[in-house]
């Protein structure tokens, strides 16, 4: 069966139509430029002292920070004595491969998960995740910022002075989407996610949400330390 195709136009007819689209784009930026602004101006809520556990032992949340005055933190999704963690967590923060142009706006982005540090570090060697990692275990800091054990994924902000942490914003479901490099550019593409929820034309590919998304163990075949020997195991499973 042959997959329809976008109308074949002469380049005027084309061009009127991006132009119009244009018009909607260009709104939809300002709209979030509002968005950010009135971001800006949200109030924040003092946080208690929190500690967690990271790659070389424990650290308070303000020494998280390592210096820096902002942090975000994504809250990873985490199932106890799983092999393979949620494919969108896992998937979503291996884009995350260098975070210093952060540097100069004063701000750190790092991962944190409701899981011993053991489990978690040898988990980001395994799907070669190259963000920092920090344990919330033995803390209530992941329950209290919306992301409970064997809870959903989140995106947090908080802002430091000195040893006081506040918390400046969080999201959690699609609010992360802008947030990532994947969607953005698939919504370009002339059949976009090709998942059935969304707008298409009739006859679109449409499959079911997140069909296409890489499995936890495509991202370790194709970034983690033992790639060749996942690619094996994915070999055989399937």
């Amino acid at each position: 069966m042959t997959t329809p195709m976008p109308t074949v136009s002469d380049y005027d007819t084309w061009r009127a139509e991006l132009d119009a689209l244009r018009i909607r784009e260009k709104a939809a930026t300002h709209e979030l430029d509002a968005i950010a602004a009135q971001r800006r101006r949200l109030p924040m809520v003092e946080l208690p002292e929190y500690t967690l556990v990271g790659e070389h032992g424990p650290a308070t949340l303000a020494e998280i920070f390592q210096g820096k005055r902002q942090l975000i933190t994504y809250h990873h999704m985490w199932q106890q004595g799983a092999e393979w963690q949620c494919p969108g967590c896992t998937g979503y923060t291996a884009q995350f491969t260098r975070l210093d142009f952060l540097e100069p706006y004063d701000a750190r982005f790092v991962l944190v998960s409701q899981a011993p540090i053991e489990e978690l570090l040898a988990y980001r060697d395994k799907v070669g995740n190259k963000m920092e990692w920090y344990s919330t275990w033995d803390s209530p800091f992941g329950a209290d910022v919306d992301a409970p054990r064997n809870g959903g994924f989140a995106v947090n902000v908080f802002l430091r002075d000195g040893d006081t942490v506040y918390r400046t914003w969080h999201t959690n479901g699609r609010g992360t989407e802008q947030l990532s490099q994947t969607f953005p550019f698939i919504d370009l593409l002339p059949y976009g996610r090709q998942e059935a929820w969304q707008d298409s034309p009739d006859g679109w590919p449409q499959g079911d949400p997140g069909e296409g998304w890489f499995n936890a163990w495509d991202i370790a075949r194709l970034y983690g330390a033992d790639a060749d020997v996942v690619a094996g195991e994915a070999h055989h499973r399937h």
